[in-house]
């Protein structure tokens, strides 16, 4: 029996050290981390190596269960892989144990309560960017092209093509500067 623990963050400068040394102290054998984001399994090449390695009798641990998924869907179909493999998930934070019925309630309780928080944290920033758009303060990406150069080729006589070839840029770009 392996205890695999599994740790991850968000961004590139939030810190695994906390998690890695949690995860030593609960009796690890091995330890794997990312930064990536947790809404999606898609590009967690840790986390999929850790569920390719599972063999039967060994423990997937984590910190906390929103370590592994913010998604109640990426959530079980991870415990469904954990399952498959005659493995089972624990937390060192959390009362979680999917070999029982209650750590296997007490999981998805707490998957949902991930997902909620992740949906509740999107939802302020739709508000907030909203909100800054109303006051004028959010105007989006500055422009990548010069439109001055654009419409100063044009009036050369250049034609769409052209000018985009000449700026390094796409042509339905021109289109759009031109209008």
């Amino acid at each position: 029996m392996t205890t695999i623990g599994y740790a991850r963050v968000s961004t590139t400068d939030q810190n695994l050290e906390i998690q890695q040394a949690a995860l030593r102290a609960a009796g690890c054998d091995l330890v794997r981390s990312e930064k990536r984001s947790g809404t999606t399994r898609t590009g967690r090449a840790e986390l999929q190596t850790v569920l390719d390695f599972l063999r039967e009798g060994d423990v997937l641990m984590v910190t906390r269960i929103d370590r592994l998924a913010r998604s109640i869907g990426d959530l079980q179909d991870i415990v469904r892989a954990v399952k498959a493999r005659g493995a089972t998930l624990r937390a060192t934070e959390q009362p979680i144990d999917t070999s029982t019925a209650a750590g296997k309630a007490f999981l998805d309780m707490l998957g949902v309560f991930a997902e909620f928080e992740t949906n509740l944290r999107r939802e302020r920033q739709l508000e907030g960017i909203a909100d800054a758009k109303a006051r004028g303060v959010y105007k989006g990406r500055k422009a990548s092209i010069d439109a001055a150069a654009v419409k100063a080729l044009k009036a050369q006589g250049v034609g769409p093509s052209d000018i985009a070839r000449r700026l390094n840029i796409g042509r339905a770009s021109v289109y759009r500067v031109l209008g």
